[in-house]
C-alpha cells in the first residue's frame, strides 16, 4: 500500500516528472513505502525510480534530484501501511481518557507511535516497539524522539502505566542514545506518585545519559471534570516544593554540564506567581509542545497591539480572549495600551482545573463573552483551533465564534504576536 498525494508543490521534482494530486505513491528504487518517513529516505538518491498508481493503472516515473531537492510531495495522511500506533497503557492520568463523549472520533485516539514523535514531536512510551521497530529507527536515524518516562524506576513505572510488561525504561534510553538518537524526556508529575525522591531518581538517572538524553521537561497532571481515576492536582505547597527541588537540580547542571537539563513546565512559575526564565534559560531548546518555555517565547516576541492594525471602535476597546492561567501575563503585555482588555475565559466544558488556552471551547468562548462589550475586534489564541479542518475541541470554526458574537475574530499568529492574521 502507498500514501495518496494530497499536493505537489509548485516548480518541484514532483510536478517536473508529472505527479499529481490523487496519485498513490507505491515504491521508490524498488522499496515499498509504509510512510513519509520512507519517502524522505528513500527519495533522498539522486536517480529515482516512482512506481505510482493512477486511476487503478501503475505507471513508472524516472528523475534525477537535484543536491538537497525535496520531492515537494504532501500526503493525505503520513502513515500508509497502517492506522496510527495505538498505547497499550492504561494511565489513570491519560488526557484521551478523561475526554466527554460526543466529541470528534480522533480526540479518543490513545496514540503511541515512534513514527508520529519522530516527524511531530509527539511524546511516546516505548512500551509497543517490536525489534523492526528498532531496526528501523537505527537505520533510518530517527531522531529526535520525545520520551514520557514518568519514572525510572521499573516497578514504579509500571504501575504508573498500569502495564506490568512495561520494559525498562533506562535501558531503552541507554540503547537509544547507543544509536546515536538525541532523546528528549518528559515527567509528568502526580502528587504522592512519582514525586520528592521519585523525582530526584529520574531526573538524576536521566542526566546519566545526557548529551544523548537532551532534555527533561517536568510537567503537572492535568485533570479535567471527567478523571475518575481518583487523582489530584497540586496544592500551591506542593507546587512549590517540586519548584524549589527542580530549581535546585538545574544550579547544579549549570554548573556541572553547563545547561538546565531539567526544564519546569510554565504552568508551575504562572501558578506560583514566580517570575519566567528567559529564553536563553531553555538552552536553545524548543519544548513549546510540552508547555515548557512559551511565555518566555511570547514575552521576547514584542508582542504590540496597535491601533492602526486593529482600528478604533466606540468604546475604543480590543478584546483579547486567553485561559485563566495566562491572563495575568497577557495583561501586562497589554498595559497602557489604551483599549485593550483582556478577557479570561473559564474552561467550563473540561472543568476549572483546566486553565491553558489551547483546551479553550468555541462554546465556552461564546458564552463568556456574548453580551459584553467586545469593542471593534476579539484576538483568539490561535492554540484553540489544533483539530484537523481548523476547528475548536468542540468543532467551531473560527467564521462560527465571529457570526455568534457579531464581532471579526482575528487570531494572534504566534511567531509575530503583532501581525494577527484574518480568520
Amino acid at each position: 500500500m502507498g500514501g495518496i498525494v494530497s499536493s505537489v508543490a509548485q516548480g518541484s521534482l514532483a510536478e517536473r516528472i508529472g505527479l499529481r494530486p490523487g496519485d498513490e505513491l507505491l515504491a521508490i528504487n524498488d522499496q515499498p513505502l509504509r510512510d513519509v518517513i520512507d519517502v524522505r529516505f528513500y527519495g533522498a538518491e539522486e536517480y529515482l525510480t516512482l512506481r505510482v498508481r493512477r486511476g487503478g493503472e501503475e505507471r513508472t516515473l524516472t528523475a534525477r534530484r537535484r543536491y538537497d531537492e525535496p520531492l515537494g510531495l504532501e500526503f493525505a495522511r503520513p502513515t500508509f501501511d497502517t492506522d496510527i500506533r495505538r498505547c497499550n497503557n492504561r494511565c489513570a492520568f491519560c488526557f484521551v481518557a478523561q475526554m466527554p463523549p460526543g466529541l470528534r472520533r480522533s480526540l479518543y485516539v490513545k496514540d503511541d507511535d515512534y513514527r508520529y514523535s519522530f516527524l511531530f514531536g509527539n511524546y511516546i512510551t516505548l512500551t509497543n516497539l517490536t525489534e523492526e521497530d528498532w531496526e528501523r529507527i537505527e537505520e533510518q536515524h530517527l531522531s529526535p524522539l520525545y520520551v514520557s518516562v514518568h519514572a525510572t524506576d521499573p516497578d514504579l513505572r509500571r504501575r504508573i502505566f498500569r502495564n506490568p510488561h512495561a520494559p525498562d525504561v533506562m535501558a531503552q534510553l541507554r540503547r537509544l542514545v547507543e544509536m546515536g538518537i538525541e532523546v528528549h524526556t518528559q515527567i509528568v508529575l502526580v502528587p504522592g506518585l512519582n514525586d520528592g525522591p521519585h523525582l530526584d531518581r529520574s531526573i538524576a538517572d536521566l542526566a546519566t545519559l545526557y548529551p544523548g538524553v537532551r532534555s527533561v521537561s517536568v510537567v503537572p497532571v492535568g485533570l479535567t471534570k471527567y478523571h475518575r481515576g481518583g487523582l489530584r492536582v497540586h496544592t500551591l505547597e506542593e507546587a512549590r516544593r517540586v519548584f524549589e527541588q527542580v530549581t535546585g537540580w538545574q544550579d547544579r547542571f549549570r554548573a556541572r554540564l553547563g545547561v538546565n537539563f531539567a526544564y519546569l513546565s510554565d504552568e508551575w512559575y504562572l501558578r506560583l506567581g514566580e517570575p519566567v526564565p528567559p529564553v536563553e534559560a531553555y538552552d536553545g531548546l524548543d519544548l513549546t509542545e510540552n508547555g515548557v518555555g512559551m511565555v518566555a517565547r511570547f514575552l521576547s516576541s514584542g508582542f504590540r497591539v496597535r491601533g492602526s492594525e486593529f482600528g478604533t471602535s466606540r468604546s475604543g476597546t480590543v478584546t483579547l480572549v486567553t485561559g485563566t492561567l495566562f491572563a495575568p501575563v497577557l495583561r501586562q503585555v497589554v498595559a497602557g495600551r489604551p483599549g485593550a482588555e483582556v478577557v479570561a475565559v473559564e474552561n467550563r466544558f473540561f472543568g476549572e482545573t483546566v486553565t491553558v488556552a489551547g483546551l479553550l471551547t468555541g462554546r465556552d468562548v461564546v458564552d463568556q463573552l456574548r453580551g459584553r462589550d467586545l469593542g471593534e475586534v476579539v484576538l483568539l489564541p490561535p492554540a484553540m483551533f489544533g483539530g484537523p479542518e481548523g476547528q475548536t475541541l468542540d468543532e467551531m470554526q473560527p467564521e462560527e465564534i465571529e457570526r455568534a458574537l457579531g464581532r471579526p475574530v482575528l487570531l494572534i499568529q504566534p511567531d509575530s504576536y503583532g501581525s494577527p492574521a484574518r480568520a
